[in-house]
This record gives C-alpha cells, sequence and structure tokens, in this order.
C-alpha cells in the first residue's frame, strides 16, 4: 500500500551571506532558479506528493513572476514564512493532514539525488524519524578563551535533508515552545523523546549559502 507522502521545502534565507540582493533560493543554478531544481528533483522522484514551499511574504509575488518567468508546472502550496526556520515549518504542518510521511528540505539543496530521497523515505517506514548524515573530513579545532584545541572529528557528523518523519510525530512535536536549540526538523523530534534513524547522506548534496557553494553547485 502507497503511504501518503508530503514533502515541505524550506526557502526562506536572504541573500546576505551571497552578498546579492535577490534571496539566494532565487539565483540562478544553470539558467534556472535554485529552489526550481529542487522542486524538480522532488516532482521527478514522486509526481502525486503534496507539496508545501514557504517563503518570506514579501517574496510571494517575485515567486509568482518566476514561476511564469521560467514556466514552472509543478503544483505546490505556498506558505508565508514565520519569525524563524522553527516557525515557518510549523505553519506548514498547519496545513498538513495527518497520517503518512513528511519531508522537509532544504529549498538551497538542489542537488540531492533521486536515490537518497528514496533510501530516507524508505526507512521511514519502519522509522519515524529518519535524518541523513555525512562524515566530516576537515581537521577540527574548538576555541577556548583566547586559543584553540583540537577535538576528535569522528564525534561529529554534518546533517543534512530531506529529514523524513511520520507525519503525526512531527506535527506532535512542533507543538513544543520554541527555543533556540531548534535548528533543524530533527532537533525538534528529538527533543520530543523521538529517537534518530541517522542514515548515509551524500557529499554532494551541498546546501548553497554562499558565491562559492553556487560555483561548486554549477559544476556538479
Amino acid at each position: 500500500m502507497e503511504i501518503r507522502s508530503k514533502l515541505i521545502i524550506t526557502a526562506g534565507g536572504s541573500g546576505l551571506r551571497m552578498g546579492s540582493d535577490l534571496p539566494k533560493q532565487f539565483l540562478l543554478l544553470k539558467g534556472n532558479p535554485i529552489i526550481f531544481r529542487t522542486l524538480e528533483t522532488f516532482y521527478d522522484f514522486s509526481s502525486s506528493m503534496e507539496i508545501y514551499v514557504v517563503l518570506p511574504p514579501v517574496y510571494m509575488d517575485l515567486w509568482q513572476e518566476l514561476a511564469a518567468q521560467y514556466d514552472l508546472r509543478i503544483p505546490c502550496t505556498l506558505v508565508a514564512g514565520g519569525f524563524t526556520r522553527f516557525h515557518s515549518v510549523q505553519n506548514a504542518l498547519a496545513l498538513i493532514s495527518p497520517g503518512g510521511i513528511t519531508a522537509v528540505h532544504d529549498g538551497v539543496r538542489p542537488l540531492v539525488s533521486r536515490a537518497l530521497i528514496q533510501s530516507c523515505f524508505d526507512l521511514a517506514r519502519q522509522h519515524p524519524a529518519v535524518v541523513p548524515v555525512v562524515e566530516i573530513t576537515d581537521s577540527m579545532r574548538r576555541i577556548v578563551d583566547n586559543s584553540s584545541a583540537p577535538v576528535d572529528r569522528t564525534a561529529f557528523l554534518r546533517v543534512q535533508t530531506p529529514q523524513v518523519f511520520w507525519t503525526d510525530v512531527l506535527k506532535k512535536a512542533y507543538n513544543q515552545s520554541y527555543i533556540p536549540g531548534f535548528t533543524d526538523d530533527a532537533s525538534v523530534v528529538e527533543k520530543d523523546g523521538v529517537p534518530l534513524f541517522l542514515t548515509k547522506g551524500m557529499a554532494r548534496n551541498i546546501k548553497i549559502t554562499t558565491p562559492e557553494d553556487l560555483e561548486l553547485a554549477a559544476v556538479l
């Protein structure tokens, strides 16, 4: 039996670290807005998936203009973002019906593979919270007063999206009050007492936040 699937794409970022007046999710990657490339990947994976795109209210009109300009035909529901990422996802969840599986993905991770999406959704049939992670290959140091000290990099992992959850688990977790430690959906669900299942992510599933990231994404 097919499980009802939903997708929340968070696209509330600005262009500050990009040094751009245009929000990073709308910058072009090989001739197409980054956010549209992200959408296309998930739509190609499942055209029946319910898609919710969270945007700052001020950029709703820009979305419509770009959708017309680039002939975007993927059905999706636009959701007004909140003060933080937590509140933005909370706004989207208010529109999502109970049951099934819900994924949350960064709008500026357009290079996610269909294989990783499939793997996360498959694992979510048995696990209520699936989170892709990748190992850290660089050496790391921890700031201590005015100096620094090496740390064991094998004790750390980089967290990616899509993070995939049982919808009812995610909705319940987002009934909590916001705290600054909620940096992603996994941290919200974990705070509600739900164990996370970590799965192998992919190195090329980068989050585009700087001009260098955009250059790398174009090459990949």
